[in-house]
């Protein structure tokens, strides 16, 4: 195979792993798609003693500011979907919007003590959403 990706993705930390052990809502950093035309949301767990952790995604066109949660429509797959709630479990969604910017948090419920990551990949890819 003489086929390369890495040349066409754009890897990024979004939220570094971390033990997240209340009900809260842990952000990520933010996120500029400029010159992508999509955005994959990995997340990652470590060990998950209680709890769900789900990820909520946000759009803005403005860096820093005015950021709105992303309407269903422009998401592949859904949130509720993509919830974390067994030991060490990867899951995704995918960010199809025209937004600039997005912002991605985890939102912990009933938790216990978790380690969570938030890993996004933004690609260049050209293939029609269906």
């Amino acid at each position: 195979m003489r086929y390369d990706s890495k040349s066409e993705n754009k890897p990024l930390i979004v939220l570094a792993p971390q033990t997240i052990s209340t009900d809260t809502t842990t952000a990520g950093v933010e996120i500029d798609t400029a010159g992508y035309n999509s955005c994959d949301i990995i997340l990652t767990s470590g060990t998950i003693a209680a709890g769900d952790f789900t990820p909520l995604v946000q759009e803005s066109d403005t860096s820093g500011s005015g950021y709105t949660d992303v309407a269903d429509t422009f998401l592949s797959g859904t949130e509720a979907a993509a919830k974390l709630i067994t030991t060490t479990t990867i899951s995704s969604i995918g960010y199809v919007g025209k937004k600039r910017y997005i912002k991605v948090s985890v939102v912990s419920a009933n938790s216990a003590n978790a380690t969570v990551g938030v890993i996004a990949v933004l690609s260049k890819g050209n293939v029609p959403v269906v």
